[in-house]
């Protein structure tokens, strides 16, 4: 066991003492309710548990929309290519990114362009 103090704080298996003089430390913030909410009361963590669930369905919605916007993108421009067309067309895109600039802002056109790359590939 250490005899002083400075190697009672570096020892984690050791309680720190006390002089009975020194004002008592602020008590740490209580343990999170549920592990992974971050909440402080059961019924804290138990909404957020629930929000985050509908989180995770939306989530998955999301996922399997992209999927099928990027398929039918891809069948667009393969037709288009085997009609004799262009691999693009750029009004096209540009009404895309309005649309998504429009509803989400700044963001909504980084999302356009993120969408509108899994549709037809890279430039």
């Amino acid at each position: 066991m250490p005899t002083h103090l400075a190697d009672q704080e570096s020892d984690s298996a050791a309680p720190a003492a006390q002089s009975p003089s020194a004002p008592s430390a602020p008590s740490a913030p209580p343990a999170p309710a549920s592990t992974g909410t971050g909440a402080a009361s059961p019924a804290a963590a138990e909404h957020i548990t629930a929000l985050r669930e509908r989180i995770d369905e939306i989530d998955a919605a999301l996922i399997a929309l992209w999927q099928e916007r990027a398929q039918l993108s891809q069948q667009v421009g393969a037709t288009r290519v085997a009609s004799g067309g262009t691999r693009l067309v750029l009004a096209r895109e540009r009404q895309v990114l309005d649309r998504f600039r429009d509803a989400l802002g700044a963001d909504g056109t980084q999302l356009g362009l993120l969408l509108l790359r899994a549709g037809r590939g890279p430039l």
